[in-house]
């Protein structure tokens, strides 16, 4: 039972494709894991174990009968509460939404179901994502998988904790400022942020802006490009998506070949960040590596604008249009951390939200510029490993212990500008502190090029042992 729960999706399949691995026996391991690290790790909102065992059951019938088997067929998947899962409670973080049940999937749900893939849970998020830090009033707080004086970061800080500890393979995640990628890097997960409109998002309320994702959370790259081969493709639902053809992401995730011949942009601090001198040494460490893959390494010659004013203002605009209502109703019952970023809006115009799109195409065209003459831009994830457990959103965070300024502006400023842009970018782990927490590398490639993104990642990946860590519980 122990080893199904350490075997990546990309064995499992093939293990159930050639009869050598259960469906039943792979799921009852998943959820017999889930009931015991729950208590530990506050991982999960809802566990499914009743829906589960029965696709499990379907899954494994199929498989016996020798019928067409999808490409996740009878793996179990975990979702972020804050994606809708026909049947099963939904939550968003909140205690307004305590008892909700979609009847409808997101079409990302919905895909990795029509993959084969069984829904066993509902991982953790923050009320309505709202920051990156996974703690609610409605479940309370979900720690580090490697530390349990650290967080898990967030806000798919449950669906990276279930990844990382061997609860399940894979998880569906979003990101809305890094909020995949902050806690992947944080717990040494493989977390992508794909080009916007390649997973078609199916709930966003202003779908044109868009500058939210959902998304892969896994443990290898390989399974991050099964899951991203699944959920990829045009929906009616999404603007953005319509006629983008998903590329081979499988094909492109195997680590074949090298890095000849490509030229890496690089920036350790994007001009301004204070750095972890371990996290600077793991990066400086990495790009020996992919210069060793054959790769041309050219430092970033310019800094980026304060990306956390310009993100602030669309994202908070944008929170306090969907939420300003439920605040006047039921504000005593949310987070005082989000009713506090809503206030805030009320400082700007209409004429500031549309300023700072006019800074959202400038900067999607300063990165464009960066992509005419480079294949991939790379960074640290973060500027330093997991927070302490009890770090409150509007504190100044420590760097190698020295205050260093506001969280957001100074933890994650690499991740919030592709968002923006819409430019695929990917963490994966790098290495490991001298408190073995572990520390993430950020690849960014060319707009729409997901699949490049993946080969670097995965040859990466294949040059490294992380994959061999497990946290010890």
């Amino acid at each position: 039972m122990t080893d199904l729960t350490r075997l990546p999706a990309s064995i499992l399949r093939e293990q159930i494709a050639a009869k050598k691995v259960s469906p039943v026996e792979l799921t009852k391991a998943v959820l017999a894991r889930a009931e015991k690290l729950q208590p530990v790790l506050n991982c999960f909102i809802t566990i499914a174990g009743e829906q589960a065992l029965k696709a499990a059951h379907a899954a494994e019938a199929a498989m016996m009968e020798g019928k067409p088997l999808g490409l996740l067929h009878g793996i179990p998947f975990a979702a972020k509460d804050l994606v809708n899962t026909a049947g099963v409670r939904t939550t968003f973080g909140s205690l307004l939404h305590e008892d909700n049940v979609p009847k409808e999937d997101a079409v990302a749900a919905a895909r990795m179901k029509q993959a084969g893939a069984i829904l066993f849970g509902k991982t953790t998020t923050p009320e309505f994502g709202h920051k990156a830090l996974t703690d609610a009033p409605l479940f309370g707080r979900t720690r580090n998988a490697w530390s349990a004086a650290h967080t898990s970061g967030g806000s798919s800080g449950g669906a990276a904790v279930a990844v990382a500890t061997g609860i399940g393979p894979i998880g569906i995640a979003t990101d809305g400022g890094g909020s995949t990628r902050i806690p992947a890097a944080a717990n040494g997960m493989v977390g992508l942020k794909q080009s916007n409109g390649v997973i078609p998002h199916s709930q966003v309320a202003d779908a044109f802006g868009n500058y939210t994702y959902v998304t892969p959370m896994t443990r290898t790259v390989m399974d991050t490009a099964l899951m991203l081969q699944a959920m990829a493709g045009p929906h009616p639902s999404d603007p953005w998506s319509i006629g983008l053809a998903p590329q081979d992401y499988i094909a492109a995730a195997r680590p074949e070949g090298t890095l000849n011949g490509k030229r890496i942009l690089f920036s350790a601090s994007f001009g301004k960040t204070t750095v972890a001198k371990e996290v600077r040494a793991a990066f400086e460490r990495a790009l020996g590596k992919l210069r060793a893959l054959g790769a041309e390494l050219i430092e970033l010659d310019e800094d980026l604008p304060d990306m956390e004013p310009i993100w602030k203002v669309i994202n908070h605009t944008t929170w306090k249009a969907r939420f300003d209502d439920l605040i006047r109703r039921d504000g005593n019952r949310m987070s005082s951390s989000l009713v506090r970023q809503v206030a805030m809006a009320a400082e700007w115009s209409g004429a500031d939200y549309q300023r700072a799109q006019f800074q959202r195409t400038e900067l999607f065209r300063r990165v464009q510029g960066w992509f005419e003459t480079a294949d991939y831009l790379v960074t640290p994830t973060l500027s330093r490993t997991a927070l302490p457990i009890d770090q409150d959103l509007f504190e100044p965070i420590r760097v190698d212990g020295v205050e260093v300024g506001e969280l957001r502006r100074n933890w994650f400023p690499y991740t919030m500008p592709f968002n923006i842009t819409g430019h695929p970018a990917l963490t994966l782990c790098c290495g490991y502190d001298s408190e073995g927490l572990p520390i993430g590398l950020q690849i960014v490639g060319r707009f729409r090029d997901d699949a490049s993104v993946l080969r670097a990642a995965a040859l990466y990946e294949n040059s490294e042992d992380w994959l061999s860590r497990w946290p010890d519980l």
